[in-house]
């Protein structure tokens, strides 16, 4: 029988993630020699080394990979039943932990502002990622909840829209396109596109829509930000597709420009996803509510 602490495990857990005692160490708010202990105390318990040092790196052996799968699940069932037992208690307070598309990052905050304002006493925890590292989350109950774009098919997730997400084809100001109106699409295919990175769910999304209505567009760049998109169109690299909300204040600035496209804006939504085994707190089944219920509601009046 292993003899673990649940303290152990938490230092334990830390030291894994970040492959470092001293950030650990920071993390938790304990000396790099009470880490080192604790570890120590730990790999004479399980009676097999969990780490191993090469040079100035140390990585995780065999075992440890085993027992950092264990010790996240250990330690998501125990942030889950503090909450409950807090809820049962009457404590209004809780913890939310919420990853957003980067390409969401342009209104979340926003959306989370309002959502503090109404529950102040939540401890709200925001990460900003790429799709692919998104669905590696929930792939691994790393989070409450995502804010995403079109969320993948065959996973056990709960995925529900909250808002519009139109996609449009932003181009220079001094694009001779800019002055016309009613683009046909196939137009665009003498066009150069600056596109996101492979796995983008903007991407995805363009490269769909295009391939069924038969146009062919030539692909410059390849960039891996809706900023960098931006900035590339700026400087006359080619046209972009991107969300409409990211580009508000570059249109309202006339630093960007809409073209006028038939069968444009490409339809799609914002969608809050969450895996279907999750038990949500009352924080985040609020947060869910909040979006479902208001979401629109509230980035209309923040950007009137």
């Amino acid at each position: 029988m292993l003899h673990l602490t649940f303290r152990q495990l938490s230092v334990f857990e830390a030291v894994a993630r970040h492959l470092s005692f001293s950030r650990a160490a920071q993390e938790l708010h304990l000396t790099q020699p009470a880490v080192s202990m604790q570890i120590k105390q730990l790999e004479e318990n399980v009676g097999t080394s969990l780490f191993e040092q090469l040079g100035k790196k140390i990585y995780l052996t065999e075992a440890g990979h085993e027992l950092y799968h264990y010790s996240r699940a250990i330690a998501q069932q125990l942030s889950e039943a503090e909450a409950v037992l807090g809820e049962l208690k009457g404590l209004k307070r809780g913890k939310l932990k919420i990853s957003v598309a980067s390409t969401a990052n342009y209104f979340a905050p926003q959306l989370l502002a309002t959502f503090s304002q109404r529950f102040p006493t939540v401890t709200v925890s925001l990460n900003v990622t790429n799709r692919q590292a998104l669905l590696v989350q929930l792939a691994n109950n790393e989070m409450d909840m995502a804010i995403m774009g079109q969320p993948p098919d065959g996973q056990d997730l709960v995925a529900e829209s909250f808002m519009e997400n139109p996609l449009v084809v932003i181009a220079p100001v001094t694009h001779p396109l800019v002055q016309e109106k009613n683009i046909p699409l196939r137009r665009l295919e003498q066009e150069t596109f600056l596109m996101r990175e492979e796995g983008s769910g903007t991407r995805i999304a363009m490269e769909r829509y295009f391939e069924a209505h038969r146009v062919k567009i030539r692909a410059g760049m390849e960039m891996s930000s809706t900023e960098a998109i931006k900035q590339g169109v700026q400087a006359n690299l080619g046209l972009g597709v991107v969300s409409l909300h990211t580009v508000e204040l570059e249109l309202e600035a006339k630093r960007l420009s809409l073209l006028d496209v038939q069968d444009l804006p490409i339809r799609r939504h914002w969608h809050i996803v969450h895996r279907k085994d999750k038990r949500l707190s009352a924080a985040a089944q609020a947060f869910k509510n909040f979006l479902l219920d208001e979401a629109t509601t509230v980035l209309a009046q923040t950007t009137a």
